[in-house]
């Protein structure tokens, strides 16, 4: 068996950001080498930091968009360059200059996330202005240059991604399946390790957090690629797979578990929540398997797989034996558990058939003309310039702060006559981000790393005395810097540090001196962006979780009054109902993560932090009694919704706008009627005895006939009644708890 840091490593070897740093590296190197062999070692230089520079915005998306990002960042680094060689020459305008640009290039980070990556080539083009690396190639000359070394990457990441096509998006499915085991792992130890369960629920909250962004980001990829290719059996497959991910991912938070309650039905008899977990353990492993069998991109063995199948199929045998068909709670606890468990292993063998080419079904999503709606568009009016140009904007903050704290660490450069003092602001530039916590947690990061790195060049520089092996050396950390930057920051920056390191022990005789500068400029940049981050208008999380936490609760009553609606029609989901969901689970990946970007920040600014846990943690648990409602009602031949059900619906809808309410200046709260809800409840516990009594009475009369009509309409009624009442706890305790909270 093959040890399991061999397996990580092989893994690594295949992602993708491997290949794209050996496409970077090849980009980067082969000007180079060309260029020495001509006798003309700057131009190949100027080539290699255009191809540089151009990198970062190479990030997945359709071929338009990625093409027109790499160009973009080329161009802008390019006219960059031309602008500050030309004004190097007059310090009184590189000081006024250099501020305007870093604001201007930085802002335009309001336009999304591939928009931040091409201003990041702008403003690394600046910094690299300063590096006087090319001395007879003139700006005009150098600018064009540093387009061309851009236009060059890109046409080798196209040829690449032409050789490989699926690569990306094979890698980022192999990443769904495998954080969407883990998730259910995780919740398979929530059912049995009761000490751990607080540090669990916060796991998943993070889980699910990543899960959220990998489903938005396989949303946009299958469906722009399903677009372009038509008929294509190989998307219409990865988008069949990606939408029972999605599904998996709903029914295990439609399965929400009230684990006190479970703990007070089951009492001591914990045999069968063992038998559970090694079930849910069981359904985990599998999509394991599968991620391994996608990323590998081979074909998967059908003898394994149904091996595999077969297993889990014998883990619900003796799991069903053990669940007593008697009429009680603890029954119908674990009734509910199981048929989630076998709806989960129904999700599995679907991706298994279509792994297997056995299902032949279209996506019923691209059937829709509404699909535009399910991604995300970018909007680029210009207005957005001038409506975040205020400091209720983060973007304008960030880019403000950024130019300010980029003058101060170029002046004191200046000033102390620091060699390479442009290390300083390349430093602020790459760590330096809108918030405190990430840019906090990467300034350490880089410094740990830059020292490490630092250790290891002198310890190599000491043994070994020949500038081939410093080429090879320098070359070689290139690559494996690229490829972990977005895997372990630390670990990058341990690689960045020896390649310059390597690289300017080609260029200059005394490396010792390199290092000692690099370290101090990297010490230095690093604690001005941390500094910066916390003295100059600081963007804290808890000045902004309000509003974060009340467009939670509107995604979840809007889903709510969806659920309300097809429960009352049926018939097939609406794209409303699909949206809502959506809309629903990204805002719940939001609020944790503002959450988490909170308990990053300083302990002074860590206000209410006990009670905000709570609103994120009722939150959540919300949206999983809402998806268990919905999952049942979508899955389940009911009868007519009650009047009941709508009193209650209507209640809790009142009780989350009063709870909106409550995160607002002016809290003028919508009166309820307690006594019309708890005659609704009294009215829903009779109906729910009336067939409970009904069964009993058939069971003893005709045990041997089937009373599966009555069976399924005391299941509705148990579980109907059980999530409304529950969603209308959870409300009743968000608003109090909203209430109690003082933010600040």
């Amino acid at each position: 068996m093959i040890p399991n840091y061999w397996q990580e490593f092989l893994k690594y070897l295949r992602s993708t950001d491997f290949s794209k740093a050996m496409v970077l590296t090849v980009a980067i190197g082969s000007p180079v080498g060309i260029f020495i062999w001509l006798g003309n070692f700057e131009i190949g230089t100027v080539l290699a930091m255009g191809a540089l520079l151009s990198s970062p915005s190479d990030i997945p998306g359709s071929f338009r968009h990625r093409n027109i990002g790499v160009i973009l960042a080329a161009s802008l680094a390019g006219v960059v360059s031309i602008i500050m060689a030309y004004a190097s020459t007059y310090l009184w305008l590189v000081l006024p200059l250099l501020g305007l640009l870093m604001f201007g290039i930085a802002y335009l980070a309001v336009y999304g996330f591939r928009a931040s990556l091409v201003a990041f080539a702008g403003l690394f083009a600046i910094v690299l202005s300063f590096a006087n690396i090319s001395t007879e190639i003139l700006p005009w000359e150098r600018g064009l240059l540093i387009t061309g070394g851009g236009l060059w990457y890109l046409l080798l990441s196209n040829l690449w991604t032409s050789i490989n096509p699926k690569h990306h998006t094979e890698q980022l499915l192999a990443e769904c399946l495998e954080l969407t085991a883990k998730y259910l792992k995780t919740r398979a130890h929530l059912l049995t390790e009761t000490a751990e369960r607080e540090k669990l629920q916060k796991e998943l909250f993070l889980l699910q957090s990543d899960l959220n962004e990998k489903h938005e980001s396989l949303r946009n990829l299958l469906i722009t690629a399903r677009r372009a290719s038509g008929n294509s059996n190989y998307a219409r497959k990865r988008l069949l797979i990606f939408i029972e991910l999605v599904d998996i991912l709903e029914l295990a938070m439609a399965n929400p578990v009230d684990y006190k309650k479970m703990d007070e039905v089951l009492g001591e008899d914990r045999e069968l929540l063992e038998r559970f977990k090694k079930l849910i353990k069981r359904i985990a492993f599998q999509l394991d398997e599968i991620s391994v069998v996608i990323e590998k991109k081979k074909e998967s063995s059908t003898k394994e797989i149904r091996e595999y199948l077969r297993g889990i199929e014998e883990n619900f045998k003796e799991v069903r034996v053990l669940i007593s068909s008697e009429n009680t709670e603890k029954s119908f606890l674990l009734q509910n558990l199981f048929d989630y468990l076998e709806k989960q292993g129904q999700k599995i063998n679907t991706i298994v058939r279509v792994l297997h080419n056995l299902d032949t079904r279209e996506p019923g999503l691209l059937k829709n003309k509404e699909v535009s709606q399910f991604i995300t568009p970018q909007d680029y009016d210009p207005k957005l310039l001038v409506e975040n140009f205020n400091f209720g904007s983060p973007i304008f903050k960030h880019s403000l702060r950024l130019a300010i704290v980029v003058l101060i660490g170029f002046s004191i450069g200046l000033y102390f006559s620091f060699e390479n003092a442009y290390w300083i602001i390349l430093t602020i530039v790459v760590i330096m981000r809108p918030n405190y916590g990430l840019t906090k947690d990467r300034s350490k990061q880089r410094i740990v790393g830059t020292l490490i790195g630092a250790v290891i060049a002198l310890g190599i520089v000491f043994v070994i005395k020949n500038q081939v092996v410093y080429g090879i050396l320098g070359l070689f950390s290139l690559t494996l810097a690229f490829s972990l930057l977005q895997r372990n920051y630390r670990t990058a920056a341990v690689f960045i540090t020896l390649s310059i390191i390597f690289i300017y022990s080609l260029l200059k005789p005394d490396v010792f001196n390199v290092i000692q500068f690099r370290v101090i400029d990297t010490i230095l940049g690093a604690g001005l962006a941390a500094l910066g981050n916390l003295l100059l208008w600081p963007a804290w999380e808890s000045q902004h979780i309000k509003s974060v936490i009340k467009e939670s609760i509107s995604a979840n009553k809007k889903y709510l009054e969806e659920i309300d609606n097809f429960y009352h029609e049926k018939g097939a989901l609406p794209t409303s109902y699909k949206l809502s969901r959506k809309k629903a689970f990204l805002e719940m990946g939001n609020l944790s993560a503002s959450f988490q970007r909170m308990t990053q920040e300083p302990k002074f600014k860590q206000k209410e932090l006990g009670q905000l846990y709570k609103i994120v943690g009722l939150n959540q648990t919300f949206l999983s009694a809402l998806a268990s409602l919905g999952t049942f009602i979508q899955n389940h031949k009911t009868t007519a919704a009650s009047k009941n059900f709508e009193i209650f619906v209507s209640h809790i809808c009142t009780n989350l706008e009063n709870a909106k309410k409550g995160l607002e200046e002016t809290k003028e709260l919508k009166d309820l009627d307690p006594a019309r809800t708890e005659k609704a409840a009294s009215a829903l516990l009779k109906t729910y005895k009336k067939l409970l009594a009904e069964r009993e009475n058939q069971l003893k009369e005709e045990p041997e006939n089937d009373q599966k009509d009555v069976q399924l309409r005391l299941q509705e009624a148990q579980l109907v009644s059980s999530q409304v009442q529950w969603l209308l706890e959870i409300s009743e305790n968000l608003q109090k708890t909203i209430a109690k909270t003082k933010f600040s």
